[in-house]
């Protein structure tokens, strides 16, 4: 696995695992899609708890996936590498990928259509926390006022 600006070392937890944006994201990602799933295996059925689950575990593996694709292709084009046409057909793959498992466990009827893409939107409460954080800290330490 080529190296790039972090640290890899093959799972997705170690390599969000740094203190970056990313790293808040993909942790914020995790732990919404959980609290939703644990909040739910308590008051809603099964599906829906299950849509909970297969969505939020899909929506971490997509950000995976994006992260390194994009990476790859950030790489090719300042030329620090060789074509990585695997990676940059991962980015267009991961959403055939979710479609169809998406679309496979809707058929088999063990999951929530609306839950499952609920689960999928962990990526987008990632962002609001990520931007009430950084309005936080533009507020107390007064970044860009003069």
């Amino acid at each position: 696995m080529k190296e790039t600006g972090t640290k890899q070392s093959g799972s997705a937890l170690s390599v969000a695992a740094d203190n970056g944006i990313d790293g808040r994201i993909f942790r914020t990602m995790a732990g919404a899609a959980a609290l939703a799933v644990i909040i739910s295996a308590l008051f809603a059925p099964w599906r829906i708890t299950t849509g909970l689950l297969v969505g939020g575990v899909l929506s971490l593996l997509n950000h995976y996936w994006m992260r390194n694709s994009i990476s790859a292709g950030f790489a090719l084009a300042l030329g620090q590498g060789t074509k990585p046409r695997i990676k940059l057909v991962q980015y267009v793959l991961r959403y055939f990928v979710v479609g169809a498992i998406v679309f496979a466990a809707y058929q088999l009827n063990i999951v929530s259509l609306p839950a499952t893409v609920a689960g999928l939107c962990s990526f987008v409460v990632a962002l609001f926390v990520e931007a009430v954080r950084e309005f936080y800290f533009a507020i107390i330490h007064r970044e860009g006022i003069n």
